[in-house]
């Protein structure tokens, strides 16, 4: 450091002051940048757990994608779920079983943990967990039992595998399973019935172009088995001289369940009163029979877009002809004022108190 002080002391003094800040900055920084301890290791990230669950046979995936069967009342049967752990190391598994619903975008999901079951999953009889090494597959044997008193038709639920984690104070339950369809044998009845028909008109912001019908109805399972719709839905005009169609096909719904449906039929004018309806032909994974079913709503409309532009071409009209009678009327005054006026001067002579040229004065 002395040395240092004797060259800041021989440096011109500007280049004194700027070498004297450069090094108390260097110092600065080799003291305050902190040196890692020498134990000090990095915390090794936790293993990606990644599972899979599916139907199986005793030898393993037999390759169905979900379990779907008829049963009797009070009849026993033994199916298979095959766990396979694709990961580095041995995990343990809890297997459960849950009534199965379908959400509102059409998913197949298990009640939740904490919610207790009150059909189908209550026939499912399985061991409470499973242990699976590094890149094995194990396959677990579950029982269903049918209750003597089952009512005819489905009763969906599901099987899944699941591991519970801790993030903070919150546990977080990871499942991966598949569907049990169970049916019980009887009378079975697919019916969906239509309710909440709505039509709405939409103009179109161009008076040359036609508008939209938007149409949204509920569709309700009112069988005892899954089942799905085709629907049509029709737009009548011009009293039924014109008809709009479009598809509002309803998603898989599962006995007491809903859902809500949605369409729109464009290229509709809106001339007086539109009848729709709606027709839908049930369908279930067996071809049961299904009666069709509609439901019909009207809605009047009046073209307010063509009125509006009719109403400004006629006001432009009028405007047009206020203008031209306006200038004919001046133009007519202008020639009549002119008239007067010629004929003025010539009851005068063209000059004021003098004669006409070549009269001779009455005297004369």
């Amino acid at each position: 450091m002395s040395k240092d002080l004797a060259m800041l002391r021989t440096l011109p003094r500007p280049l004194a002051v700027l070498a004297a800040v450069l090094v108390t900055l260097l110092v600065t920084v080799l003291v305050t940048v902190p040196v890692p301890a020498a134990g000090a290791v990095a915390e090794p990230a936790k293993p990606t757990l990644t599972w899979s669950v599916q139907p199986a046979d005793q030898q393993g995936p037999d390759g169905r994608r979900r379990i779907e069967l008829t049963l009797d009342p009070g009849q026993v049967v033994t199916e298979h779920l095959a766990v396979r752990n694709f990961s580095d190391g041995t995990a343990v598994f809890a297997l459960k079983a849950a009534d199965g619903y379908l959400t509102d975008k059409g998913r197949f999901n298990m009640l939740p943990s904490d919610r207790a079951s009150a059909d189908g999953g209550t026939w499912i009889q399985v061991q409470e967990q499973v242990t699976v090494g590094a890149n094995e597959t194990k396959v677990v044997p579950f029982t269903i039992t049918v209750p003597r008193d089952a009512t005819p038709g489905d009763h969906p639920a599901g099987i899944a595998a699941t591991v519970t984690s801790t993030q903070g104070t919150v546990a977080v339950e990871g499942r991966v399973g598949f569907r049990v369809m169970m049916r019980a044998t009887g009378t079975v009845r697919a019916a969906v019935a239509v309710d909440d028909l709505t039509a709405t008109y939409e103009h179109s912001w161009n008076p040359f172009s036609a508008g939209t019908i938007r149409v949204t109805y509920t569709a309700k399972s009112a069988g005892n088995v899954a089942v799905t719709g085709a629907a049509r839905v029709t737009v009548a005009e011009l009293f039924g001289l014109a008809e709009h169609h479009a598809r509002a096909d309803v998603q898989e719904m599962f006995p007491g369940g809903s859902r809500e449906v949605g369409a729109r039929v464009e290229g509709v004018w809106a001339l007086g009163p539109l009848r729709t309806s709606v027709d839908v032909t049930p369908a279930t994974r067996d071809g049961a029979a299904a009666r069709p079913v509609s439901a019909t709503v009207t809605v009047w409309t009046l073209p307010w877009p063509q009125l509006a532009l009719a109403a400004i071409l006629a006001a432009l009209v009028l405007a047009v002809r206020a203008i031209i009678r306006r200038r004919t009327k001046r133009l007519a005054d202008l020639l009549a004022r002119a008239r007067e006026e010629g004929r003025a001067e010539a009851k005068t002579g063209g000059h004021p108190g003098g004669t006409i040229a070549g009269e001779r004065p009455a005297n004369a």
